[in-house]
């Protein structure tokens, strides 16, 4: 499901269908929408889903090497998260930049419990990096990431585990927390963790780092160039120590990092220097005001904005 959608039983009905795939986040929504319309019954209820932004990715780059039929019969295909954010990211860098979006390569980094990045291209989103489900791309506060799928089928073959079994571990016990051996998937746990000598939450720090600077990488060639790289999230916003990680040793694509700035920045900001030839920045994405227009938007359209 893409779009602004009012919360009909049809569309819940459909996001039932898909718990499997997200059981962190579907259920307690869900749960959420329904009580919310038992307690207002006459209320309109939307939502905006998370992979309306990304529906302007090239088939190229939303196919897995898959059977076609799986595509057609079951809907695999990459449709990435955390839309609203880079929405908002898209739109709003163009301002703090005081340039146009048509002419603006920049990678957004959502960075927090739930972290992906996205390739944004004239204020279009062209790739990113959550696939089918939350659980892919980078690693995140306690989900996995990207995993090769038959490591899954071996420990499923050789423990006994059921699909319900691993769901948790995979959702619950993996990512930060679990490589990191510390009973938090939290950064700043991690980082005090690294500061204590830990060399496991090192590890845990130094594996999502480079699987982001891997992304920029990858997404600059994608793109053919980069005007700049934008952090958001709880991490992104707060840690000027992962911004310093990442942007290192990305001077040969013109990324400069003014360490002063970077130290110091509260809200938003440029930090990089002067003379960068990417911008890079830190913005707090309000991804309220993308849902509130869509729904407002969507209201309109309907009618029902005379009930509200």
């Amino acid at each position: 499901i893409t779009g602004c959608r009012e919360f009909t039983d049809e569309v819940l009905t459909a996001m039932e269908t898909a718990n499997p795939l997200a059981p962190a986040h579907n259920p307690p929504y869900i749960a959420a929408v329904r009580l919310f319309g038992e307690l207002l019954p006459d209320l309109p209820l939307y939502g905006l889903f998370e992979p309306t932004f990304h529906q302007t990715m090239p088939s190229h780059a939303r196919v897995y090497g898959v059977p076609y039929e799986w595509i057609e019969q079951f809907g695999i295909r990459r449709y990435g998260f955390h839309g609203a954010s880079h929405r908002y990211i898209a739109e709003r860098t163009p301002d703090l930049l005081g340039c146009t979006a048509d002419a603006l390569k920049m990678v957004s980094c959502h960075l927090g419990g739930s972290s992906s990045l996205c390739a944004i291209d004239g204020g279009r989103s062209v790739d990113t990096t959550m696939g089918l489900t939350p659980q892919s791309g980078l690693m995140q506060s306690s989900r996995n990431g990207d995993l090769d799928p038959f490591s899954v089928l071996y420990v499923m073959d050789r423990t006994g585990m059921t699909t319900d079994e691993l769901r948790t571990v995979l959702c619950q016990q993996s990512g930060l927390k679990g490589l990191s051996g510390v009973d938090s998937g939290d950064m700043r746990d991690l980082l005090e963790a690294v500061e204590n000598g830990n060399d496991r939450a090192q590890l845990a720090v130094d594996a999502y780092v480079y699987e982001i600077k891997k992304y920029i990488g990858a997404y600059t060639a994608a793109m053919g160039g980069l005007d700049a790289i934008v952090f958001i999230g709880g991490i992104g916003e707060r840690s000027s120590v992962i911004r310093e990680y990442i942007c290192e040793g990305l001077d040969f694509l013109g990324v400069s990092l003014d360490s002063a700035r970077n130290e110091t920045v509260d809200g938003e900001a440029l930090i990089s220097t002067a003379d960068a030839s990417v911008a890079v920045a830190v913005i707090p994405a309000n991804e309220e005001l993308v849902i509130v227009r869509e729904v407002a938007k969507a209201l309109e359209a309907s009618g029902n904005i005379k009930n509200c």
